[in-house]
């Protein structure tokens, strides 16, 4: 019988077939090498290896782009046609959900799926990413946690699984044990994306802006070179850095330069293009060109019923470049959902809707009625998925409409909240200044 690195057995495997599987694997797990090319070649290997069609739907499903999603469907059915062993047949149970659109779902059926196989490293990734995707945290913490202990140190996987743990560990608030646990994954795998992520994560949320650009920095080599697919999103960290220090015009060098040269045709690398713009514009940085390059890039990738928070990055660029049309088909179509029985129609309903409402009205001028839709939402961001630094530029455009505005109440309250997390950074002062 053919196993995987893991121990696990694989159906209508080879050996070679298998090696190329696993070395997928380790590359998605560490966000470093070609996962695609290495799942292609092992079907190539092997046709009736079902792993590498299962593996390759799931993360077509978590790019969370409608581009991609008739995809992910079309490997199910292929899957489905395929002899299968119990994991397997498991795996794809959830899959068929998350191709559906039901990821609440996909992820209960994964989580008691890792209570049955707690060493299936590909599981343990996509339910990561799926729980980020809802904003349910906790549960990134959780998962890991309970198959730390059933994974020895020199097992495959185990630091990646570490580094999953850790990113949970930081999204909860504790950052010391995250930032601990991170920095032992990049000793253990210095190629490691995840733990990289996560360091940045730290630093930016703990307002330890100078150390995260030396961590950046001084580990360049290890994270930002072409075999991480992944490196716009930490170009993104290191220039809110930048932000954090009133170094604006070093943030819209990143932007122009490594930025724009590792983006990809995909909802969540364009997401991060629109939130730095975004803080770009508020501050009073000329983009407006930038935004009008920007704009097309959008076109696919969001619908207005796949997932809000692409939909609401994607109303930014089409607002900030001057198509306001855009903005309300969107919002339309955002209502339509809303009003829909699908999965996705209360976050739209709840949160989805009135943040558009409030970037709607912040683009217009109308500070005020940007507060009356911005500040109920905020209650209920974290519905909107994605990470708690990723879903602060609805708060601080919150903060910003509370300061222009002249809700002195407001603003000074929201700018309080901001600098007892971080007290010195550039940006949260200005927050105060305003206000007064």
């Amino acid at each position: 019988m053919i196993k995987d690195a893991q121990g696990q057995a694989v159906t209508g495997a080879t050996t070679q077939a298998v090696d190329l599987f696993d070395q997928a694997m380790r590359a998605a797990s560490l966000g470093h090498g070609d996962v695609m090319g290495n799942l292609d070649a092992a079907v190539s290997a092997a046709a009736d290896f079902v792993m590498p069609h299962i593996a390759k739907a799931w993360f077509f499903a978590l790019s969370r782009d409608p581009s991609l999603a008739g995809r992910a469907g079309a490997l199910v059915t292929v899957a489905a046609g395929m002899a299968m062993n119990e994991r397997e047949r498991s795996h794809l149970a959830a899959l068929d959900k998350a191709a559906d659109g039901a990821r609440a779902a996909a992820i209960g059926l994964l989580d008691r799926h890792l209570m049955a196989w707690p060493h299936d490293i590909l599981a343990h990734q996509i339910a990561l990413l799926f729980d980020l995707s809802q904003g349910r945290v906790r549960w990134m913490r959780e998962r890991a946690a309970r198959a730390l202990p059933q994974f020895s140190r020199d097992q495959p996987g185990h630091a990646a699984l570490l580094s999953f743990h850790a990113f949970g560990l930081e999204e909860n608030g504790d950052y010391a044990r995250a930032e601990d646990e991170s920095r032992e994954v990049a000793q253990l795998e210095p190629h490691s994306w995840f733990a990289h992520h996560t360091v940045s994560h730290v630093m930016e949320m703990m307002g330890r802006a100078e150390d995260g650009i030396g961590w950046m920095t001084s580990r360049e080599e290890f994270w930002a070179t072409e075999a991480h697919p992944n490196r716009d999103h930490l170009w993104w960290h290191r220039a809110l850095y930048h932000l954090d220090l009133g170094q604006f015009d070093a943030a819209v060098e990143i932007y122009d330069g490594p930025f724009l040269a590792s983006e990809k045709p995909l909802a969540m690398s364009l997401t991060h293009a629109s939130a730095l713009l975004w803080r770009l514009d508020t501050l009073g940085v000329d983009v407006a060109a930038r935004w009008a390059a920007l704009l097309p890039r959008w076109d696919g990738h969001a619908d207005g019923r796949w997932l809000v928070f692409s939909d609401l990055h994607a109303i930014m660029a089409e607002l900030r470049s001057g198509n306001e049309a855009l903005a309300e088909a969107r919002l339309k179509t955002m209502r339509e959902t809303a009003a829909g029985c699908d999965e996705a129609a209360g976050t739209y309903r709840d949160v989805g809707v009135p943040l558009a409402q409030g970037l709607v009205a912040f683009h217009r001028g109308a500070y005020e009625q940007a507060v009356v839709h911005l500040l109920p939402a905020r209650f209920d961001l974290w519905r909107i998925g994605g990470s708690a630094a990723q879903r602060d530029v609805f708060d601080w455009t919150l903060a910003e409409a509370a300061g222009r505005s002249g809700l002195r109440d407001v603003a000074r309250s929201l700018a309080h909240e901001r600098l007892a997390l971080k007290p010195r950074s550039h940006i949260n002062q200005r927050f105060l200044r305003q206000a007064g």
